[in-house]
């Protein structure tokens, strides 16, 4: 997309990537966020780039330098200087911006003219607002002609972003500045090794087979998917017609604004660190002088060129079925035991209990780092996360129980009071010296956060001071170094800071003692008294709707609820219900009953009587319970079809935007009519299609320019899709992406014919209603000086440079970013890495939240390897392909998942390993990293060859960007348990009840048995699927029938039966429920179910007739790993 286009739809000036610490060109002005340009810097790590054709010959990736690219030739102008409004009725953001209502929500460009040259920036994937007009793609068994430019050239601006497909570099090519750094040479001697064939901890990499210099190799074969195809002829390609990539120029730069997807972005430049309404930085303090900011330059590095697709693949047949030996090969010998039970009652499969913050010991305190730290590196022996696995032998991989994240390398008293990692995790526990060191790795580098997530302990500290570094503005945290009692040392930006006698004794402070902590902000953290809770929801009352039944549902699960909607006395309310005309309710106080005002014309939308259809709900209740009861009965006849839903959301907009809250919409069909009217775009025909899928992107970029005005004032927009038919979720859920909300997704949905569906959509609705929720919230993460974040996930829109807008947030909400080094970290022992949440409570209080990990460095490759967190890199991935599949194509995504795991694997195997063996092998931290890469290739949001309906992939897609982890997972691997032989022994025993631990199985059909019942849980739903031949004593005695023909075939419910077999039967599956926020509907199906096929595509390790079986894609890695 060029640049005017994006900027037309987003405005300019966010994204930009930030380092702390104070920065050369200190300024004594007031700088604005936006487009300018910064300083080059080191290569970042990408997995998720296309690939280029590769020769047969042995060594995938280069041991040489990475070549430096010449500095950009022509030095352009920044845009004109421009102000931003800023408002004194509205609190200020976190750090450096405002949280103040504009005409936009986006800040303008301004001048930097203390900027160099135009950044080379990091690639990334960025969501596309409308598709711009393509060429045909390049196959990519033909090389590309001429020149390739790793840069958008104004001639082919238009064209989807691309990441370079050099298979040498992770990233774009490094500046002119930048040192030769892509591999270390080897020590002086052979590094000594371990019994497995390591390097030991902390010595220099082994050197690598000598290979090709790191150009553009067109005779490279891709990647690509597995093979589908005829094996093709093995024919020499020409040699490249054009220059190498590494000598790409870097893109002329400009500045973005970004919503939800990718936010690219640079060095920052320099600002006074107290600006005009400040809220994490209230006034100017005594003493503080000046201090370095958070706003940075952004570029955007897209790359030119066309999509490439992958090689035409080989026939399936010529794989064997099974090896010898490789089906009955027991379970390894040291699968983790299972865990204890205080650590499971709060865990979900593949992931870590709650550990409660515990109390330091007394001394120096946990704040003092050690100065033995250094020589924390890993044991001289082989750990256990670096035993050799062949993947090819090695059948039982599957852990059977939950296990917990890897624990970083640090010193105990460090270690313990470690931020949760269900609350902020990395993707690799230790952190690589250099950017050169992350690229061999070939792992991404990233954060996974649950920043607002429900915890049992929080400690909250309200105090008259916050003690913040006076340089970078990071909270005062465990890590910090004490000089003494009066002086700490930033732990991020290393300036040394004082404290004021009235602080008492640091090592006692509760925010010293706790890597989360909670602030209550004092008044002069805020501009104006914290907003209300408001709420306004938006129902269709079409003639669809009706049908559907949800108003009935929606209107009673209100009066249940209504006195547990969070909030205080000043809590207000209104309702909208629209099908071809806009109804508004007047609910003023002293009516008799409520009163119903009908817009008729939708072009030019306007509020009837604006100070009665948003009202105090404690002054009338009354009048709000009366419409609740009458709307079903209401439109109970209507007729009419058509839907108005963008004249609906302008008018809610206009009701809510002087004060903010949160916009509910209930939504049954496909936009008709006025502003935002969709067409149908799925063609049912291409639902199984095993080419590229289309209309992933939207279509129109009406709800996404609606939705930044909502951010901008401080509106957030939750949709509930309720439909059976198209509804073009691309399009729809940009209103809640970029409003930091939340789409409900319940296809088929009827009151009558779905039952499961009603219940789920109960149970939600009232998680829903009643869940803690925070307004006009900010978030800023910030790291160590040194590293850099330059990519974020999930539903937020950018504000300013790194500071993400969220009106909304809630404590089901995930987050991640991706990271790189622009500094080599040699000096350090530790990095640690802050998000500070600024939000106001539904009681009117203005708290900020601080979550800081500390995890160690090192610099060595089998370290890095030590530590990889494969289910975070799981999930980093998974967001990467979301943004790929909708700024490329859906097959780059699928190819780049499968690259992701062969280099890294290649990187294992040249790298690490000093005894070549022959086989797959993989550290056993990685041993899973194969079969998550599987999954998601079968995932419904990147699957191809099976009908997906469209709505169901965005809808996965959108899942997949906004769960935390902790639930995403299961939506990637679903969990197989069997169930008719559940037994107390191993049980865990929770508020007196008994809750069987029965065995985590593989996803194959080789572990069903027609005489058992077995439960997936899917994440979102589950299924107790029953054998043809299951025990008559489990359908008695838990299903309530006497033989298996009885099994109902909708039956979702499990009968509450006087038996034990009932009684450990409910309780798993309701313990299992009760580890999430959502509620997953069960379907019970038989052998002849119509589900039987959707339960089937959950067996990952089998094979289809579009997808490889598990033992297949190994092999197809074992190939490609080989060449």
């Amino acid at each position: 997309m060029s640049t005017a286009g994006f900027n037309s739809q987003n405005g300019t000036g966010t994204g930009q990537t930030y380092t702390n610490g104070p920065s050369q060109n200190p300024v004594a002005v007031q700088q604005l966020p936006g487009g300018s340009y910064g300083m080059t810097q080191q290569p970042t790590y990408n997995p998720m780039q296309a690939k280029a054709p590769a020769p047969l010959g042995p060594g995938l990736y280069p041991s040489g330098p990475y070549q430096p690219a010449p500095p950009v030739s022509s030095y352009q102008h920044a845009p004109p200087c421009q102000l931003l409004p800023t408002s004194s009725s509205r609190p200020a953001a976190d750090d450096q911006t405002s949280v103040g209502r504009s005409s936009t929500p986006h800040p303008p460009s301004v001048c930097q003219p203390w900027s160099e040259q135009p950044q080379h920036m990091p690639p990334a994937w960025q969501y596309n607002n409308t598709h711009p007009s393509m060429g045909p793609p390049s196959s990519m068994g033909t090389p590309p002609r001429g020149a390739m430019a790793n840069h958008v050239n104004p001639a082919a601006s238009s064209t989807a972003p691309l990441l370079p497909p050099s298979s040498a570099a992770y990233s774009s090519a490094p500046a002119a500045h930048v040192s030769h750094s892509g591999a270390q040479p080897p020590g002086p001697g052979s590094p000594p090794t371990s019994l497995h064939g390591y390097i030991q901890p902390g010595t220099a990499p082994p050197p690598m087979n000598p290979m090709a210099p790191n150009t553009y190799q067109p005779s490279r074969a891709s990647y690509g998917p597995p093979p589908t195809g005829p094996p093709p002829t093995m024919k020499p390609t020409a040699p490249p017609t054009g220059p190498p990539m590494a000598n790409a120029k870097p893109p002329p730069p400009r500045a973005d604004a970004q919503c939800g997807g990718a936010v690219n972005s640079t060095l920052p430049p320099t600002e006074p660190d107290c600006q005009d309404g400040d809220i994490e930085c209230p006034g100017t303090m005594a003493g503080n002088g000046p201090q370095a900011s958070n706003s940075h330059n952004h570029v955007d590095n897209k790359m030119a060129g066309m999509p490439q697709h992958g090689p035409p693949g080989r026939h399936l047949g010529h794989y064997p079925s099974l090896p010898p030996g490789y089906q009955n090969t027991p379970a390894p010998h040291n699968a983790p035991p299972p865990m204890h039970p205080a650590l499971q009652a709060a865990t979900q499969p593949y992931t870590q209990a709650h550990q409660p913050y515990q109390q330091p010991p007394g001394g120096p305190g946990p704040a003092q780092l050690s100065p033995s730290l250094a020589a924390m590196s890993l044991q001289s022996n082989t750990p256990e996360s670096l035993r050799v696995v062949n993947l090819l032998q090695e059948r039982n991989l599957l852990p059977p129980s939950p296990t917990p994240p890897p624990t970083p390398c640090l010193p105990q008293d460090l270690q313990k009071i470690n931020c949760n990692p269900e609350v902020f995790r990395s993707t690799l526990t230790s952190i690589p010296q250099t950017q050169s060191l992350l690229n061999k790795a070939k792992m991404p580098l990233g954060l996974m956060l649950h920043p607002f997530k429900d915890l049992s302990q929080l400690p909250v500290v309200t105090s008259s001071t916050i003690v913040r570094c006076r340089s970078c503005r990071t909270y005062i945290n465990p890590f910090v170094s004490f000089l003494d009692q009066r002086r700490w040392k930033c732990n991020l930006c290393h300036r040394v800071n004082d404290v004021s006698r009235s602080y008492g004794e640091p090592h006692k402070r509760p925010e010293v003692q706790n890597a989360t902590i909670e602030f209550i902000a004092p008044s002069e953290y805020m501009l104006r008294p914290p907003q209300p809770a408001a709420y306004l929801f938006v129902l269709d009352v079409s003639h669809n709707a009706v049908e559907t039944g949800y108003l009935n549902v929606f209107c009673q699960s209100m009066l249940e609820n209504i006195n547990a909607l969070p909030g205080d006395s000043r809590t207000k309310v209104g309702f909208i219900t629209f099908d071809s005309t806009i109804h508004f309710y007047n609910l003023q106080e002293g009516l008799s009953q409520p009163q119903m005002l009908i817009v008729s014309d939708i072009e030019d939308i306007f509020l009837p009587t604006p100070d009665s259809l948003l009202v105090n709900l404690n002054e009338c209740k009354e009048l709000v319970q009366d419409l609740l009861k009458s709307l079903p009965t209401l439109f109970q006849k209507t007729m009419e079809t058509q839907s108005a839903l963008g004249s609906a959301l302008q008018a809610a907009f206009k009701l809510l935007s002087p004060t903010g809250g949160r916009m509910t919409i209930f939504q049954t069909q496909l936009p008709n009519l006025g502003v935002g009217a969709l067409q149908s775009r799925e063609d049912p025909n291409q639902r199984a299609s095993a080419k590229d899928i289309q209309h992933l992107s939207p279509a129109t970029d009406f709800y996404k320019k609606l939705a930044l005005d909502c951010s901008g004032q401080q509106v957030s927009v939750d949709l509930f899709l309720l439909s059976s038919q198209y509804c073009d979720l691309a399009s729809l859920g940009c209103i809640s992406r970029y409003s930091a909300g939340t789409v409900y997704y319940y296809p088929s949905y009827h009151h009558q014919r779905n039952p499961a569906q009603v219940e789920c959509f109960q149970k939600d609705l009232k998680r829903y209603l009643t869940r803690k929720i925070g307004f006009e919230a900010v978030m800023r993460i910030r790291c160590t000086k040194g590293l850099s974040i330059h990519t974020f996930h999930g539903n937020f829109f950018v504000r300013s440079t790194d500071l993400l807008s969220l009106p909304n947030v809630n404590p089901d909400a995930g987050f991640a970013v991706q990271m790189s080094i622009e500094e080599n970290l040699d000096d350090l022992q530790v990095v640690s890495f802050q998000a500070a949440l600024l939000y106001t409570s539904s009681k009117g209080e203005r708290r900020i939240r601080v979550h800081t990990l500390c995890l160690p460095v090192v610099n060595s490759l089998s370290d890095i390897f030590a530590g990889a967190d494969v289910q975070a890199i799981s999930g980093l991935l998974a967001c990467m392909a979301v943004d790929r599949s909708a700024t490329a194509s859906l097959s780059d995504a699928r190819d780049a998942m499968t690259n992701a795991a062969i280099d890294s694997l290649t990187s294992y195997r040249q790298s690490v390993l000093t005894i070549q063996q022959p086989g797959l092998l993989a550290p056993a931290c990685l041993r899973l990293f194969p079969l998550f890469i599987l999954a998601l290739l079968k995932q419904k949001a990147f699957r191809t060859g099976t009908s997906t309906r469209l709505d169901d992939r965005v809808f996965a897609m959108l899942q997949l960007k906004y769960q935390p982890l902790v639930y995403s997972l299961l939506m990637i691997h679903p969990a197989l348990y069997r169930v008719d032989d559940l037994t107390d022994e191993g049980a865990l025993n929770i508020n007196e009840r008994t809750i069987p631990q029965p065995r985590v199985l593989q996803l194959s059909v080789e572990k069903l048995s027609r005489e058992a019942a077995f439960l997936m849980d899917a994440g979102t739903v589950m299924y107790l699927w029953i054998g043809r031949n299951c025990h008559p004593n489990f359908l008695s005695q838990v299903l309530g029938v006497p033989s298996y023909a009885a099994v109902p075939d909708n039956l979702y419910l499990l009968p509450e039966l006087d038996t034990a077999e009932s009684q450990r039967t409910r309780a798993f599956i309701g313990w299992l429920r009760d580890q999430r926020p959502f509620f997953p509907p069960m379907h019970v199906i038989r052998e002849e179910s119509q589900l039987k096929p959707t339960f089937m595509q959950n067996m990952i390790e089998d094979r289809t007739e579009s997808a490889l079986s598990y033992y297949e894609f190994l092999l197809h890695l074992q190939q490609q790993i080989s060449k």
